[in-house]
């Protein structure tokens, strides 16, 4: 018998294993048949979520490893579990990997509900512009980030040019080609530095800005001719912005949204910020160039008209909204890209400072409460992330290669963020040692300082501490500050 005493009930949801209570749902419908919507029962149902919750997080790279480190440094979360994961998440304690695709939403499914996890997280771009958060909610459980609706804002370039030309918010100028021919004429029209880009996603690697008409015309070629799949059936060309890059990402409930510490990225495989375009290089939060004044302008001009024009869309957006802008010498901005999920490698550098506990963040994001939440607390300090990456990225690359000198490297005070790794062949996953490379980007090599030159010196002395075959790495990442 469940007493009706508020002490009591307070009492119960606090010491019942979870494993007797089948999932929040559940919870939630008893609380409300003895209660109704009185605060109790209200009470009680938030009593539980913040007990031994266990969270999945879908994706297997550093930005995955950084939420699930993030998460586990809260004493409400039981257990993380990652899909698929890589060798970074399978050495952390109270964390385990599950061997599914980002996009077997059945299996994830089948799992979530058998295991009581109380909420997912979704890192990649990939599986909500799939439509995973609207799969997952319709087979009643609890998922953080947006629908395959909402998902447009990345899917399609062309899509939230248009977002953002109906919304007012400051973009770059830009035309949406069908065919190769039309674009080839507007680019000798324009002439250069010009920016192609595919409509669709393709890993951070679609953008082109080309110094030349000739590679303008090069780009649109490879778009169009297949080179990256069905990302290239609509083809956006966009003038060339000068200035610096800054990355806010900010969360939001669809009502209300909240901006990160700014961060800044480093695309180019190259130093100097030359060559291919990649995933990103390295990171550093924040960014001294957004300044108080400017992301308050951000905030108003971009973040909310964004949040406002997807609302009268009809589109319930809850997750991350990722903003890349390009602040120009006079210290205006105009969006470069929105993104619908949490940044990498910025996350590995924003995470770190995070003084509020995430969980809560992302719980009144899915239960659209945000507004009612205080200010976000951070640490003081900046954080630095080199990434090391494999010989050949961004574009053909072996994998397989033995890893050395983790221990080395965080023994010096860094967090080392696995990004692509797996277990070495017949080793075990408990040990660092035993691991090989699996991926383009490897790892993120990330440290925490007082000030930039502090957490910098420390993230490249721990990097120097790793080896393994071909590996690759930017020595002047944050040369924007230095």
């Amino acid at each position: 018998m469940i007493e009706t005493h508020t002490s009591r009930v307070v009492t119960l949801v606090t010491f019942h294993k979870p494993e007797q209570i089948r999932g929040l749902a559940q919870l939630s419908k008893l609380m409300k048949k003895l209660y109704g919507e009185s605060p109790l029962g209200i009470l009680a149902c938030k009593k539980f979520k913040r007990i031994s919750v266990k969270v999945l997080v879908v994706g297997h790279g550093g930005r995955e490893h950084a939420l699930a480190w993030k998460l586990l440094q809260s004493k409400q979360i039981e257990q993380v579990v990652c899909a698929p994961g890589n060798g970074g998440t399978a050495s952390m304690e109270r964390c385990q990997n599950l061997p599914l695709a980002v996009d077997d939403f059945e299996g994830i499914t089948q799992f979530a509900k058998k295991q009581d996890i109380s909420l997912v997280v979704v890192g990649p771009e990939v599986p909500l512009a799939k439509g995973i958060t609207d799969y997952l909610t319709s087979q009643g459980l609890m998922v953080f980030g947006p629908t395959k609706a909402g998902a447009q804002i990345e899917a399609s370039k062309a899509w939230a040019k248009a977002l953002m030309q109906e919304a007012g918010i400051p973009t770059a100028r830009a035309v949406v080609f069908t065919e190769a021919t039309a674009a080839k004429s507007y680019v000798r029209a324009q002439g250069a530095p010009i920016v192609v880009k595919a409509d669709g996603l393709a890993a951070g690697k679609g953008v082109i800005v080309a110094e030349t008409v000739e590679q303008a015309q090069i780009a649109i070629d490879a778009m169009f001719g297949g080179e990256f799949g069905s990302a290239g059936r609509f083809v956006v060309i966009e003038e060339c912005l000068t200035g610096q890059e800054v990355s806010v990402l900010a969360l939001t409930d669809g009502l209300t949204i909240r901006p990160l510490l700014s961060a800044q990225d480093h695309k180019r495989i190259c130093e100097g910020d030359i060559g291919e375009n990649t995933g990103g290089m390295g990171a550093y939060a924040p960014a001294p160039i957004a300044t108080p004044e400017l992301i308050a302008e951000i905030q108003k001009e971009v973040l909310e008209k964004a949040i406002a024009a997807l609302l009268a869309k009809g589109i319930d957006y809850r997750g991350v909204l990722y903003a890349g802008l390009m602040i120009t010498p006079k210290g205006d901005f105009k969006v470069l890209e929105f993104n619908c999920r949490f940044g990498d490698p910025e996350t590995q550098v924003v995470l770190p400072l995070l003084e509020t506990p995430l969980e809560e963040l992302i719980l009144a994001c899915v239960e659209q409460r945000l507004a009612q939440m205080p200010p976000i607390a951070w640490k003081q300090g900046t954080a630095v992330t080199v990434v090391a990456a494999s010989g050949g990225y961004p574009g053909v690359y072996e994998k397989g290669k033995a890893i050395t000198g983790i221990e080395q490297a965080e023994a010096l005070g860094t967090t080392v963020f696995h990004a692509g790794t797996k277990a070495f062949p017949g080793g075990s996953l408990g040990t660092r040692q035993q691991l090989v490379t699996d991926g383009g980007r490897v790892l993120n090599v990330t440290a925490v300082g007082e000030n930039f030159e502090q957490a910098l010196t420390q993230a490249y002395s721990g990097i120097q501490c790793i080896h393994f075959e071909g590996m690759y790495y930017r020595r002047d990442i944050g040369h924007q500050v230095r």
